[in-house]
């Protein structure tokens, strides 16, 4: 009769195991797939030199910055760097929630010996023992585990395009650092250059004043004009030794000089390429991130939806024990024992409905975000080629006109030794070169600094 029982339960499971893919439809089930997202060839405004499909981004950045010191600077930053650290670690971390999703699917096996001694009524005391171990196996036929599998694999991913992002931002901040510690050496060196000058335009009035040419007015105005160009080196100074501390810290090691060449030594390719729109979509790792936080948000649907269903699972043990009892099949003997369990939920729903609204909401988010950071990243992308071909069409003009004001110079200065001019005339055009190669000196790092960010934006630094 019993066994008659026993068989009947069993027809009966498989029959309902049969039956639930059929209960649970498609949707449980259902993989995520990349949204319609409208990405226009016009998303760079500004035109592009080369029209090759491959981005600049596909580059390694020792190809791109040339310079040894900074290509030392950059990977001293990626092996010590605390973000890009704490960004590994973070990984591991997602690393380790996958693996134990995966370890979900295995069924869990636990030793569950007991012993007990009892006695009656002054009955000499009796000992019971059992040696048994139990392992229970829930079936996945609605999908929980693998979306949440499939959820902790997004999350990685995920994970790991942050991490990337954190490496490229690192990147180019410390080339835009590097090189502004450049453009700062040029506009002291050119600083001190005036100061230079206007010492010996004070040491010449000072010098005239004796013969009764020219008055302390005069004087007093060159050493005040002076003055305030010696501030203006002190200050240079102070910006480059705050700079320096900067990197440093980026670089995780203490405060102190930064070794580098100069702005004029840096050489770039003449022709940048940035590639097809759609390739932000594959270079980006911020854009890359918010399209996995988009599929994990997917899963988190998915998984909602799945509460709604019910759980089974299998659970036996087997072990040897010297006391019977109802469910024992071999006192004194083995001891076996099977379980088929089936849990369908019936007064949770209002928290199943709460969670799938919440799951749907956030999903939603997920999916405005990622069309917002491509549309960030056309932004960013138009900004740095702007600000690099503009930088470049600037420093045609600024050649120009440093060429026509040196050529002032000497003409004023050969006025002076003719004794039709007068030494100030010499130290105004001076003055008009030194700002205008102070002016070249800034559209230089523009030109650069749209380069470093031109390559940011598309997404280079991953190799």
């Amino acid at each position: 009769m019993k066994m008659l029982f026993m068989k009947s339960m069993i027809k009966y499971i498989l029959a309902l195991l049969l039956l639930m893919p059929l209960l649970a439809g498609c949707r449980i089930y259902s993989s995520y797939k990349r949204p319609d997202v409208q990405v226009s060839d016009s998303i760079f405004r500004q035109p592009v030199l080369s029209d090759d499909s491959t981005s600049m981004a596909s580059i390694s950045w020792k190809v791109l910055f040339t310079d040894s010191l900074l290509q030392g600077l950059i990977q001293r930053g990626l092996d010590n760097n605390t973000d890009v650290r704490v960004a590994y670690l973070k990984v591991q971390e997602a690393e380790a929630t996958l693996t134990a999703s995966k370890l979900a699917y295995l069924p869990s096996v636990s030793f569950t010996p007991d012993g007990a001694i009892s006695s009656f009524n002054g009955v000499e005391p009796s000992m019971t023992y059992s040696l048994a171990a139990s392992a229970s196996w829930e079936i996945d036929l609605f999908g929980k585990l693998r979306n949440a599998q499939k959820g902790a694999k997004a999350a990685l991913m995920q994970t790991q395009a942050y991490s990337q992002a954190v490496r490229t931002q690192l990147i180019a901040t410390i080339a835009n650092s590097y090189y502004s510690l450049l453009m700062l050496d040029e506009q002291l060196r050119v600083s001190e250059q005036t100061l230079e000058n206007w010492s010996d335009y004070v040491n010449t009035l000072e010098m005239l004043k004796e013969y009764g040419t020219v008055d302390q007015v005069a004087i007093a105005q060159a050493k005040a004009n002076k003055l305030n160009v010696e501030a203006s080196v002190l200050t240079l100074k102070q910006q480059i030794q705050t700079l320096e501390n900067s990197l440093c810290a980026l670089l995780g090691d203490v405060p102190g000089p930064i070794m580098r060449t100069s702005l004029a030594e840096q050489v770039f390719d003449a022709q940048i390429s940035t590639g097809v729109p759609l390739q932000l979509l594959r270079n980006r790792p911020d854009v890359q991130q918010a399209e996995w936080a988009l599929a994990q948000a997917f899963y988190a649907t998915n998984e909602a939806y799945s509460a709604f269903y019910p759980s089974i699972s299998l659970s036996g043990l087997a072990g040897w024990t010297n006391s019977g009892g109802g469910v024992i099949v071999n006192p004194g003997g083995w001891l076996l024992n099977a379980v088929a369990s089936l849990v369908q939920p019936l007064f949770n729903r209002g928290t199943n409905m709460a969670r799938l609204k919440i799951s749907k909401a956030q999903q939603e988010e997920a999916l405005l975000l990622f069309q917002q950071s491509i549309l960030d990243a056309g932004v960013e992308v138009n900004d740095a080629l702007s600000q690099w071909q503009t930088a470049q069409q600037r420093l045609v003009l600024d050649k120009q006109q440093i060429q026509s004001l040196r050529s002032a110079l000497n003409d004023t200065e050969l006025l002076m030794e003719y004794g039709t001019t007068n030494y100030l005339e010499v130290l105004i055009a001076q003055q008009n070169l030194l700002q205008a190669e102070l002016t070249e000196v800034q559209d230089r790092f523009n030109e650069i600094q749209g380069v470093v960010n031109l390559y940011h934006a598309l997404g280079g630094g991953i190799q």
